[in-house]
């Protein structure tokens, strides 16, 4: 069983910038593709970023991309989500998933909210 926890969320201003973390358990952390979604109110979660396990080759959803990085520090065994120029509509819960082999885990969620 592999434990996904994050920190990071919190209230900021459009423009603004934010870096979400999220720390797994396990020692084979390299090995997962780890992803970040996001839930606002009243929509479906939807794919944010995604980093594979030890090539660190990205892939953004439009919305987001030039304005978040994802990168992964492996010795750490945590996920990064570094998020600048932030607007409204970023206002969110944002989860990490960590996936291998059709085997998925899923944070508990932090919130995001952008004032205008």
């Amino acid at each position: 069983q592999v434990q996904l926890v994050e920190s990071g969320g919190g209230l900021v201003q459009a423009g603004g910038s934010l870096r979400l973390s999220c720390t797994t358990s396990g020692r084979t952390f390299s090995a997962y593709v780890m992803l970040w979604f996001r839930q606002a109110p009243g929509k479906e979660r939807e794919f944010v970023a995604r980093i594979t396990g030890s090539e660190d080759n990205t892939y953004y959803a439009d919305s987001v991309k030039g304005r978040f990085t994802i990168s992964r520090d492996n010795a750490k065994n945590t996920v990064y989500l570094q998020m600048n120029s932030l607007k409204p509509e970023d206002t969110a819960v944002y989860y990490c998933k960590a996936y291998r082999d059709g085997i998925e885990y899923w944070s508990q969620g932090t919130q995001v909210t952008v004032s205008s």
